[in-house]
């Protein structure tokens, strides 16, 4: 019988590239597996020189093959590529249903191209809880360009704007008034807007539509003085996929010389140790005792306490004494 190597062992090997010890990593950090967060806490020195690029947008608006046309595109320009494809988790295993990397099978032989499937195992916003730690991981071993595909969202699921260096929201034609229904939502978190399936009879409507908006101050940054363009595409046809990569490496050097990378950087950091305490949290609720849970809960149904009183008892009970690496007392 094979023993699986410590999560500290591949360490060394993911800082080389190795695919194998990336996956088995990815899944183990999935698995919510305790054992891996040291191996994660060295990963992490060794980040910070990716570009993540977050692709968004509503179900059905090409952004799968949007990713792999691009991934296809940035290799020809010698950069390697990682894909976080988020998708819905099956209702049966909870695992990825693969409807994603289904439609990028051509990049499979590629090897300086890794491809992984994530469920969202019912997080929201678009992302995985484990997404941003298997970024870590492709960003150490040494992966350019991260591609992280949410999942299909809607106004208020946007926590790819708090997680990628940039934004691309992809928008279609044909999904009914899709334009207005995101402008209070994904438009404006939107760095690059990108109209895909160019080549359909009423994509110039749609195109017209959002640099209406755009010409309407809808999301022009006063304060780095970014515009974000809109890129026809059309992915069947390999149109406008290059002019694509050129704005997203426009916005990378827009990024370095404002100085709104640094911004960028510190506001994901805030916002993965604000994530990270609130699954530590919900983690310790978990393992408390139910009946402590059950009484708190009969007294606000029968009036007793209000919900944050409740909710503050609750919080009494954890005991702060523990570790939220295995429950151990601290000296």
């Amino acid at each position: 019988m094979v023993t699986a190597k410590p999560s500290l062992e591949l360490v060394a090997e993911v800082l080389n590239g190795h695919p194998r010890s990336i996956s088995r990593l990815i899944s183990r950090v999935e698995a919510r597996d305790p054992e891996c967060r040291p191996a994660l806490a060295q990963i992490y020195e060794h980040t910070g020189r990716a570009h993540l690029i977050g692709i968004t947008g509503v179900p059905g608006s090409g952004k799968s093959t949007l990713v792999r046309e691009l991934a296809l595109a940035a290799r020809k320009t010698d950069r390697t590529i990682g894909i976080i494809a988020i998708d819905p988790s099956s209702p049966f295993s909870g695992g990825a249903i693969l409807g994603d990397r289904i439609r990028m099978n051509e990049l499979t032989g590629d090897p300086g191209i890794f491809i992984r499937s994530m469920a969202t195992r019912g997080a929201l916003g678009g992302l995985a809880r484990a997404s941003m730690d298997a970024v870590d991981l492709l960003d150490a071993a040494g992966f350019d360009m991260i591609l992280l595909e949410t999942v299909g969202v809607g106004q208020d699921e946007v926590d790819i704007v708090q997680a990628a260096h940039t934004t691309v929201v992809v928008s279609a034609p044909g999904l009914g008034d899709d334009v207005q229904a995101m402008k209070a939502g994904l438009l404006e978190i939107s760095d690059i807007h990108v109209v895909s399936k160019c080549d359909r009879a009423d994509a110039n409507k749609t195109i017209i539509d959002l640099k209406a908006m755009l010409s309407l101050g809808l999301r022009m940054n006063s304060t780095t003085g970014w515009q974000p363009p809109v890129v026809r595409t059309s992915a069947e046809a390999k149109e406008g996929i290059d002019e694509l990569l050129a704005a997203i490496d426009r916005h990378r050097e827009h990024l370095q010389h404002s100085g709104e990378l640094a911004q960028r950087r510190r506001r994901t950091a805030e916002m993965r140790m604000l994530k990270t305490a609130e699954d530590i949290l919900r983690a310790r609720f978990i393992s408390r005792d139910d009946d402590i849970v059950v009484d708190l809960v009969e007294r606000v149904i029968t009036r007793a306490l209000d919900p944050y009183t409740a909710a503050l008892n609750l919080l009494a009970t954890l005991d702060e004494g523990k570790s939220d690496d295995g429950g151990k007392k601290r000296p």
